[in-house]
């Protein structure tokens, strides 16, 4: 075997609970999944020439819990897999969520259009629709919702979603276009109330929504697709005085609500802001989660996510769910 080869390799420990160890040894099993074909296979590793590597693992000091891992369910995707015959359609969702696959566990989809999308289109698309009479999940019918139905018919354990908006439609927005722009402070109570009708709308799909994230991409994205800006401040008051308030209301208050989903970049920022004092972050740990991003190093009790990315990306790409 050829170590630089290797893409993954995960070390079980044999029987935690029953069996001893010798000294400060435990005996493992090495798994491979490579580009060579291995697909989580039992392998009798070779020895490394040169200095050996030595991994110490303590069952007994935990870090964060990792929630899941998987990838994105996009309207992109949705139409391309529409369009193959039902063979090679049920091998790729078999391929991502069977238990002879990834069994992805954790995955992502967007509210109203995204980057992945065939158009830019809102669930809401009436100008001053202020109470959401026209609100509409139609656009997701033909592709995204089948797609996603497809998924959990054929996943055994199921898997969880996170949606994510790019963008409040332009009629909300102070610019009053898809890229960039802030939420108008006049519609802030019909957003909050857009995640809610979002969520239920879902639902009543057989799709239960894990969480939301409140903005993708809140520093935007220099303005190549639908984008809507946040500072911290503005995404902490949005939380708390209407989005949390307005979930709970309506019966969601286990949604989980993910903030600051972007890179790395003024990360710290955005935590001492979200979680300054008491009140500032109520609604975040009444919801449980706060941030889905990297440097966990922030937050020892934090979920850790990392997904591949979106069928059909390129290895270097840095959308679909991270």
């Amino acid at each position: 075997m050829k170590w630089e080869h290797l893409l993954l390799i995960i070390l079980l420990i044999q029987g935690v609970t029953s069996c001893k160890p010798s000294g400060n040894t435990w005996s493992m099993d090495v798994y491979e999944t490579s580009a060579s074909g291995n697909k989580l296979q039992q392998i009798e590793p070779e020895v490394p020439s040169g200095e050996a590597i030595l991994l110490a693992i303590n069952p007994e000091k935990t870090f964060q819990r990792i929630t899941g891992f998987g990838g994105a369910f996009t309207e992109s995707s949705a139409y391309l897999l529409n369009r193959m015959s039902p063979e090679k359609r049920k091998e790729i969702i078999t391929a991502y969520f069977s238990e002879q696959g990834a069994q992805y566990s954790l995955t992502r989809t967007h509210i109203n259009s995204c980057d992945f999308s065939l158009s830019q289109y809102s669930y809401a698309p009436v100008p001053g629709d202020r109470n959401l009479e026209h609100f509409s999940i139609d656009e997701d019918r033909a592709d995204l919702i089948p797609m996603i139905q497809e998924a959990q018919k054929t996943s055994r354990e199921g898997f969880k979603i996170i949606a994510s908006p790019w963008t409040a439609p332009p009629w909300m927005k102070d610019n009053q276009a898809w890229v960039g722009g802030k939420l108008l402070p006049e519609y802030r109570d019909t957003w909050a109330r857009f995640f809610s009708k979002y969520v239920s709308a879902y639902q009543k799909e057989g799709i239960p929504i894990w969480g939301i994230t409140v903005e993708n991409e809140p520093h935007g994205n220099g303005n190549n697709w639908e984008s809507m800006l946040f500072t911290p401040q503005e995404m902490t008051d949005f939380v708390n005085n209407y989005l949390g308030p307005t979930l709970e209301k309506d019966g969601l208050g286990d949604v989980r609500i993910l903030g600051y989903d972007q890179n790395r970049a003024e990360l710290k920022d955005w935590v001492d802001v979200m979680y300054r004092d008491e009140a500032s972050g109520q609604i975040l740990r009444r919801h449980r989660h706060s941030l889905v991003r990297k440097h966990l190093r922030l937050f020892p009790r934090s979920i850790a996510v990392r997904a591949p990315k979106s069928a059909g990306q390129a290895p270097d790409s840095d959308r679909g769910l991270h």
